[in-house]
């Protein structure tokens, strides 16, 4: 592993800390706050639902049916997952881009890093003047910028 990589590797470990970045779902009600149409449409339709079913001679019964379905399909509205970032997931297009994004492309990385590798005596002279070209060019760097950087 080179320096480059360490350090990046170091960054995205701090970044999944300081974000509580672990894969695992939280309770949250964002779903109500971000899509308040489509959370007062799924009531409704449950309700119309309901009325049909407690209306319907075949399908009273099974009212319970209904209620559950409702509570175990609808609940998963209810829990966000904040993805766990890895630095094997850059540069790669697989079904983990549909779970956590292209965010090694989207996402800067925070100033210190590029301290980091500016200072670091591990990062030979023609890595660091290829960072301050960058750096002169676009302005901000993403985590991809870094990751090229570190193969070059």
């Amino acid at each position: 592993m080179t320096e480059i990589q360490r350090l990046l590797t170091d960054t995205i470990e701090q970044l999944n800390t300081d974000e509580k970045r672990d894969n695992r779902p939280r309770f949250s009600i964002s779903f109500i706050r971000k899509h308040p149409g489509l959370f007062i449409g799924m009531w409704v339709g449950w309700f119309a639902t309901l009325w049909v079913m407690l209306e319907s001679d075949t399908l009273a019964g099974s009212v319970w049916l209904l209620v559950v379905l409702f509570a175990l399909l609808n609940g998963f509205f209810f829990f966000d997952v904040n993805p766990r970032y890895r630095y094997d997931d850059i540069d790669v297009l697989d079904l983990r881009v549909c779970y956590n994004g292209e965010w090694y492309n989207t996402r800067n990385v925070p100033s210190t890093l590029i301290d980091k590798i500016l200072h670091s005596p591990g990062v030979d002279e023609q890595q660091k003047s290829l960072l301050h070209k960058m750096v002169a060019t676009k302005g901000e760097l993403s985590f991809y910028d870094i990751f090229s950087l570190g193969r070059s």
